[in-house]
């Protein structure tokens, strides 16, 4: 018997990997276009995850199989409309922290870091661990985004 679509998906190791960018030029239209196109073709490809947005920052974690993660993640560096994007972590997990998710997002909250700490550090020199943990704290929060066209 072969197994159904969902428990080929299920069979497959996942992935989760974090990279931080700075938008080029933002502006609320651009972030509404990212997130439509993210959430149509992570639908397609079986993907999942969270963006993080702020005028001068991304932080973006995307979970699925590791092939669809990698040539994401590939888009994403061809994109204009990201700048220095780095690689921040990935790594297999045995489940996903967005699962109902295509696509969320929210803006940097103030339980994240506060402004004087964004002023003072480089968020995207965290520790991997730390931002990952950033991201376990937001699959916990209500959905409070720029998008009104959430998942």
């Amino acid at each position: 018997m072969l197994p159904s679509k969902s428990r080929k998906v299920e069979l497959m190791r996942l992935m989760q990997l974090i990279y931080a960018s700075r938008p080029s030029g933002f502006e609320a239209a651009m972030l509404e276009e990212i997130l439509v196109t993210a959430r149509r073709c992570n639908e397609r490809d079986g993907l999942t995850g969270a963006l993080i947005c702020r005028r001068d920052l991304f932080i973006q974690m995307l979970e699925g199989p590791r092939d669809k993660v990698t040539a994401t993640f590939g888009r994403i560096l061809q994109d204009r409309r990201h700048v220095d994007v780095s690689l921040v972590w990935c790594g297999d997990t045995s489940m996903r922290i967005f699962a109902d998710w295509t696509m969320r997002d929210d803006p940097v909250m103030c339980w994240m870091w506060t402004r004087a700490e964004l002023r003072l550090r480089d968020v995207t020199a965290l520790a991997a661990v730390e931002l990952r943990q950033v991201f376990v704290r937001l699959a916990k929060q209500p959905q409070l985004g720029w998008s009104a066209a959430a998942d």
